[in-house]
């Protein structure tokens, strides 16, 4: 059983988007998108630098764009399930057929403005903490006045606050914890920081029509499978300042007997994170077409099961 899963902020890199716009229609595509959003992605997905593209309202729509221009890349794929983690959810949403991909890219860049807005309120930012226990770890967080934003499973948790909570943490590591590691993001996501971006989401999908998912969609708000397109939807509005539980999104894969684990571009991030947590597992991260021979053979093997 193959699941397609899209990773989050902090998953790009300066010029990652290049190499997929030389595919057919692929630089056709990303202009309608960019057209559509009011954002011109191709210039920022290959001439962006670190700066440019660490920014809140660019880097989510760029996400979103490389996901589905390299899935699309795959041709007729049949996973058992798809997921994304935080802003990657958006990307699983149009894959499990729940938005059409203008209607995704319009809603990313809706978010990303919204919370690049709240996160400009109060300096703010993430860590992720590598090792240790989450039975230590979380209340210690809690104690410095940090959220565990994201508990990925595998050891690594994702704390969220002001600067001066993080700086804390830095001087005062939970016992365990290895190494914290400052991420490549602009603010404390799924935090109570980012309420008012709920929202101005909650205006923006008033008026959608989306589609149930054709797939199992797992939902990193609680790991569950989620059956109708309306739930995906508010799940997507309420988890901008709730945490992403992608330890219980891995579990949920394991109950349902996952085998393969395919990561679109820009991949990396969560195939290590299940190299770690899914023994046995077979992964395989999208990083540029060249890994586009690799993923169909894996597809071919997993998909069909």
């Amino acid at each position: 059983m193959l699941v397609l899963v899209a990773p989050g902020q902090g998953a790009q890199t300066p010029g990652f988007l290049t190499p997929w716009l030389d595919l057919p229609g692929a630089a056709d595509r990303v202009a309608a998108w960019s057209d559509a959003i009011g954002l011109d992605l191709a210039h920022f997905g290959t001439q962006g630098d670190a700066d440019a593209i660490r920014d809140t309202a660019v880097a989510q729509p760029l996400l979103v764009a490389a996901g589905l221009l390299s899935a699309s890349a795959l041709g007729d794929v049949a996973p058992g399930a798809v997921a994304g983690h935080s802003v990657g959810e958006i990307t699983a949403a149009a894959l499990a057929g729940v938005l059409d991909d203008t209607t995704a890219l319009t809603l990313v860049r809706k978010r990303g403005l919204a919370m690049a807005e709240a996160a400009a309120v109060t300096e703010t930012g993430m860590a992720a903490l590598l090792g240790g226990d989450p039975a230590v770890t979380i209340p210690h967080l809690e104690k410095l006045g940090l959220t565990p934003a994201n508990v990925n499973g595998a050891g690594q948790i994702v704390a969220a606050g002001t600067l001066e909570e993080l700086a804390a943490l830095d001087a005062d590591k939970p016992e365990g914890v290895r190494r914290v590691v400052a991420l490549k993001v602009a603010g404390a996501f799924h935090t109570r920081h980012m309420a008012p971006a709920v929202g101005v989401l909650e205006e923006a999908v008033a008026e959608f029509s989306p589609a149930d998912p054709t797939v199992a969609y797992v939902s990193n708000k609680d790991g569950r499978t989620v059956a109708t397109g309306a739930e995906v939807v508010a799940r997507l509005v309420g988890q901008v300042a709730n945490p992403v539980r992608w330890d219980l999104c891995m579990e949920t894969f394991e109950q349902l007997g996952v085998t393969a684990l395919l990561e679109v571009c820009p991949g990396g991030t969560l195939t290590g994170l299940a190299k770690r947590a899914l023994p046995g597992v077979q992964t395989l991260a999208l990083k540029t077409p060249d890994d586009l021979d690799a993923a169909r053979a894996l597809i071919a093997e997993h998909a069909s099961a």
